[in-house]
């Protein structure tokens, strides 16, 4: 007879138990070699996703966190690249931004009502340009916002960050799409 395969939620039990167990002997040091740093830190933005507050934002494109009961002060510049990366939950590259001209320029004129059309389209020229570094620049200054409301696990969540892809052609050919997302599950963003 063969034995049972565990549930998962029976290796998790039994798991707790052996962490129960190791830390009851003071032996932390074997518990963190045992999971290993890269899942460890895995683990804590993985505890973040309970602390994350929807992202309410309204006709006069001002960011709120509802939750937390703070609005996210960002220029419309800011803005528009946010909500671009906001209706790309598949990610986009930078290299690949000037696709998305058309779209970035709807957002800038949107969240940027009372500046001048050309300055916007100057702006976003420089920001879909891959031989400039204006996009750098303002995924850093949103960064650095979220930064300052919020801890760097539960901000990894709402940042423009890098999210590789690897693909194969064949057996011999491998690429990589190196995209650029914003991780914050779609449900707690809200439009008004």
């Amino acid at each position: 007879m063969m034995p049972q395969q565990q549930t998962p939620e029976e290796i998790a039990h039994e798991l707790k138990i052996l962490v129960a167990r190791l830390q009851e002997t003071g032996r932390k040091d074997l518990l963190l070699h045992a999971i290993g740093v890269p899942l460890l830190e895995e683990l804590r933005i993985e505890a973040a996703k309970g602390n994350l507050s929807r992202l309410f934002i309204t006709k006069d494109y001002r960011f709120i966190l509802e939750d937390y009961r703070k609005e996210v002060e960002l220029q419309p510049v800011h803005k528009a690249v946010y909500l671009l990366f906001l209706a790309h939950p598949e990610g986009i590259e930078f290299k690949r931004l000037a696709d998305y001209r058309e779209e970035l320029t709807h957002y800038y004129m949107a969240t940027a009502k009372m500046m001048d059309k050309e300055k916007i389209i100057e702006s976003v020229d420089h920001l879909v340009n891959p031989l400039d570094n204006a996009i750098n620049e303002k995924c850093s200054r949103i960064k650095k916002v979220f930064l300052g409301m919020m801890d760097e696990y539960t901000a990894s969540y709402y940042i423009i960050s890098s999210h590789t892809q690897k693909h194969f052609a064949g057996s011999s050919r491998i690429w990589f799409e190196r995209l650029k997302v914003i991780s914050l599950p779609r449900e707690l963003v809200i439009f008004k």
